[in-house]
């Protein structure tokens, strides 16, 4: 056989096993009949954990990975387990998900979008998951390397996932219109929360959660559950007993040798918006404290986050000191002291482990001190949040 021959029949088998493939995935996408497929910029894997409570306290066999955080298998009686990744993560792993509910019996599965990649976000719903439900959180200024430059093209690129034929939920307001006009363009019906149905979510409702959770992404779960045919009153009591994403937002408190350290875990909000509003928020809980100190998880892989972070952080309301942990710290500094930081008020930590960041935030303290992680959970930010975790007592940040 000549070597012309010898490659057209090993891409003749390549092509007919990935067309078989396919057809036996889309098969197993029809053995779930509710097919949930959650994006946006922040809080995907909160409102996936909500909405999968929500239905699973509702009697619906539900099955939900998430990516945040920990990547998480979730079972329809709730129990948790790691998914495996022998290299990096790809989005061909829904395949495995998808078998993996099926072989659950699942009638409802709620996947976190994966993909960054504008072209990636269509070829994850149209060809992996088929949503019946369609969900974007929001659309803001993050990731911008891969979906900017602006947030308009962010909302763009979101807006690749939108089922044909089937729902989109959002809680998105600014961007709206993007989602209006490919809902339109895909006959897609657009179902967004207004401010009215989040500013409905009352301190009572939120008082049920363990950890803090937004009044956006509980609006924006209960309307997909209502979507689904499940009452507000059996979402919410479901959600309640959800266990929270390893990166949602918790205070741990210690007192280390006279020093009172309060550890306020901010990690998971890495865009400058989300960022902002969270640090007020610590700046309000703890008003009397001696010192003030913000951490900044850098990564040397997403240079735009730090370059963004550090561009507003001097606009916000300041900090005693700004420890900067992780890779690539050079960058957030750099444009931090351009914005008109103080370059004194900077600790480097560049690749130190969680026990000598520990230190140095001791170091740093008063009698009584804030500290708080920000800019990314990945990489040394999760080794923190555990070190004070298991030195500490964890409470409830309301």
């Amino acid at each position: 056989m000549s070597a012309f021959a010898t490659l057209a029949a090993t891409t003749g088998l390549l092509i007919g096993s990935g067309v078989a493939e396919l057809t036996a995935h889309r098969r197993r996408l029809r053995q779930i009949p509710v097919r949930i497929h959650v994006n946006g910029t922040r809080g995907k894997s909160s409102v996936a954990r909500l909405i999968a409570a929500g239905l699973r306290h509702a009697g619906i066999r539900t099955c939900c990975k998430t990516t945040g955080t920990l990547p998480r298998m979730i079972m329809p009686d709730a129990s948790e387990y790691p998914v495996f990744r022998p290299s990096k993560a790809n989005v061909i792993e829904q395949i495995r998900i998808v078998s993996a509910a099926v072989e659950a019996e699942s009638e409802a599965l709620v996947l976190e979008c994966m993909a960054l990649i504008p072209s990636l976000q269509y070829l994850c719903e149209d060809k992996l998951v088929r949503a019946t439900h369609a969900v974007i959180t929001n659309a803001r200024e993050d990731h911008l390397d891969v979906m900017g430059p602006t947030g308009r093209d962010v909302a763009l690129a979101l807006a690749g996932m939108v089922p044909v034929g089937q729902k989109l939920y959002t809680a998105e307001r600014k961007y709206l219109d993007v989602f209006e006009r490919v809902c339109r363009d895909r006959g897609c019906e657009l179902i967004a929360v207004s401010e009215a149905e989040t500013t409905a979510i009352t301190p009572l409702d939120l008082a049920g959660f363990s950890y803090v959770e937004h009044a956006d992404n509980v609006a924006l779960a209960l309307k997909v559950c209502a979507g689904v045919g499940v009452d507000r009153a059996t979402a919410l009591q479901g959600m309640w007993r959800a266990a929270p994403d390893p990166g949602a937002m918790t205070v741990h408190e210690m007192n280390f040798f006279g020093r009172e350290i309060n550890f306020v875990n901010g990690f998971a909000a890495n865009d400058p918006q989300s960022t902002e509003q969270i640090w007020r928020l610590a700046l309000e809980r703890y008003a009397d404290v001696e010192k003030r100190i913000a951490i900044f998880n850098c990564r040397g892989d997403r240079p735009d986050r730090s370059r963004q972070l550090g561009s507003v952080a001097p606009t916000w309301p300041p900090a005693d000191h700004y420890l900067l942990i992780g890779t690539g710290t050079f960058i957030f500094g750099k444009y931090a002291v351009q914005a008109g930081l103080d370059p004194r008020k900077l600790v480097f930590a560049e690749d130190h482990p969680a026990e000598d960041i520990f230190e140095r935030i001791v170091e740093l303290t008063g009698r009584r001190s804030l500290a708080m992680g920000m800019a990314n959970i990945g990489g040394i930010g999760l080794d923190v949040v555990r070190y004070f975790a298991n030195r500490s007592n964890a409470r409830i940040f309301k």
